[in-house]
């Protein structure tokens, strides 16, 4: 995916972000107020708050659009030890930890510690959620349906690589943890196939409903 990423410098702190990965989930605009400034010019102002305080917000957000890098000694930011997958209530699957996007050819797509991918079909920005789901009205509580592959002792606890083809569902690989959106529910997996066209019965397992939609294209 082709990203521009706009920088806000301080001495402390490089803050970066992505308007394509961003979808307005505002973790950021809550955490700090003062740094995070929706309508303003620029609307970050990484030199407005502690760096540590900084860094930790921009860790808040679940898509990736922010990110940052230290000049004054702290701590680069961390790559999570345990992959997890969640479905938002009406919303895009958020994964964090070690997470590779690859294209139906096996071309890495996006390698991040935070992604947000569609679930359901109405982005314009495929497989990255690009909140569509509101204009949508896609409805869905981000409970766990019956699905997946238990890992084996073999599946490494390393990457997880998510993979999309034309059409078709998300192809989770690698030791991850699926959980429910209200925290209720979690499967430790080492396989998955997870619905991205949103008419699937067994949410966020695809069930072959994209056989019948529109969505077609990778």
């Amino acid at each position: 995916m082709s990203e521009k990423r706009h920088v806000f410098e301080s001495p402390a702190i490089t803050v970066t972000w992505s308007r394509k990965r961003c979808i307005h989930v505002a973790e950021c605009v809550r955490g700090l107020p003062a740094v995070f400034k929706p309508g303003s010019v620029p609307w970050i102002e990484p030199a407005q708050a502690d760096a540590d305080r900084v860094a930790e917000v921009v860790r808040r957000c679940p898509t990736g659009a922010l990110h940052y890098e230290r000049h004054d000694g702290g701590a680069a930011e961390p790559v999570p030890e345990v992959n997890v997958a969640v479905p938002d209530p009406d919303g895009p699957l958020f994964l964090s930890g070690d997470v590779e996007v690859v294209a139906e050819d096996g071309a890495q797509v996006a390698r991040d510690t935070r992604i947000a991918l569609c679930r359901c079909g109405a982005t314009k920005n495929r497989p990255f959620c690009d909140a569509g789901h509101w204009d949508a009205g896609f409805d869905d509580p981000g409970r766990l349906g019956e699905g997946g592959t238990a890992p084996s002792a073999a599946t490494p606890a390393g990457p997880l690589k998510v993979a999309f083809g034309a059409g078709g569902p998300l192809y989770l690989e690698g030791r991850f943890v699926l959980a429910s959106a209200r925290g209720g529910a979690r499967r430790e997996l080492g396989a998955a196939e997870l619905c991205r066209c949103g008419a699937s019965r067994n949410k966020p397992f695809c069930d072959g409903s994209h056989t019948a939609t529109e969505l077609r294209e990778g």
